[in-house]
């Protein structure tokens, strides 16, 4: 049987709009854990950032509504997390360091990213 030159460009060419409409492929993967993430935080960032995340007077800013986080994305607030931010770069308005992985060296890659994910949902 003789095909048609438009069937048999549908038939190589739909499979490929598919996948680049994300049809064909598989979900995008959440970029981490925002359950673990919300421990991590407890255990970690509370001291600065408060419990509720609403900061800390002269300590932490607020993360709930702060428009850096969203202007970041979660690659970036994750080098942000893994290297911190000294008292003396002139973007830190606190006057106090926020430290490499808040000041906890035991934390992972994996638990900042899950720390990331925790912080986009509960931002205001």
């Amino acid at each position: 049987m003789k095909r048609s030159p438009l069937v048999l460009a549908l038939a190589v060419l739909t499979p490929l709009a598919l996948a680049a409409c994300g049809g064909g492929g598989a979900p995008p993967q959440p970029f981490g854990d925002a359950d673990a993430g919300r421990g991590a935080y407890t255990s970690t960032c509370v001291s600065c950032h408060g419990q509720d995340a609403k900061g800390v007077p002269g300590l932490g800013k607020d993360l709930t509504a702060s428009t850096w986080i969203l202007e970041q994305t979660d690659e970036e607030l994750l080098a942000f997390l893994q290297t911190g931010r000294p008292s003396s770069d002139p973007l830190n308005t606190t006057g106090v360091d926020m430290p490499p992985k808040g000041g906890n060296p035991v934390l992972s890659e994996d638990d900042l990213r899950n720390i990331v994910a925790y912080l986009r949902t509960i931002h205001e």
